[in-house]
């Protein structure tokens, strides 16, 4: 007796596969907006911008993994933003995987920091190295690694 081989077309097969698509980086910021405004301003103060320092820390290698540090493990203690101190807290973000931490980074860079295209994209795999190097400090000692940032 012979057996026969089914064989179904490769568009039912993949019609068939869940669909998962990228996390939206403009969704998840808004849970960073309700301190650092949706504008990414912040509030004198209290909650530092998001915009040149970021921008530049993102074209920085240390500066990546500070960024990611800061959303992974939080930051607390003194952080110096565009000239001025900031002495308050901000906890880690809980919840989220690598790719959505790379798609809020993104977001930040990009857009919120006004890097546009010319800032590289974060990915999953840069943010699961900069958390398993970073998966023994805390808050402050993630605020004492802040990269100092070229004289303007």
């Amino acid at each position: 007796m012979r057996h026969r081989l089914l064989v179904f077309p490769l568009s039912v097969l993949l019609a068939a596969a869940p669909v998962q698509s990228a996390p939206d980086g403009a969704k998840i910021y808004q849970r960073c907006a309700a301190c650092h405004l949706t504008t990414g301003k912040g509030v004198p103060g209290a909650f530092p911008p998001l915009q040149s320092d970021v921008r530049a820390l993102a074209g920085m290698a240390d500066g990546r993994r500070y960024l990611v540090l800061a959303v992974t493990r939080g930051l607390a203690g003194p952080i110096t933003v565009e000239g001025k101190t900031y002495r308050g807290m901000m906890p880690a973000q809980g919840g989220l995987d690598d790719e959505s931490i790379a798609a809020v980074l993104t977001h930040v860079t990009g857009t919120i920091a006004g890097g546009g295209k010319g800032v590289k994209a974060f990915t999953a795999a840069e943010v699961k190295a900069a958390r398993e190097s970073g998966a023994t400090l805390d808050a402050a000692a993630v605020a004492r690694l802040q990269p100092k940032l070229p004289a303007k």
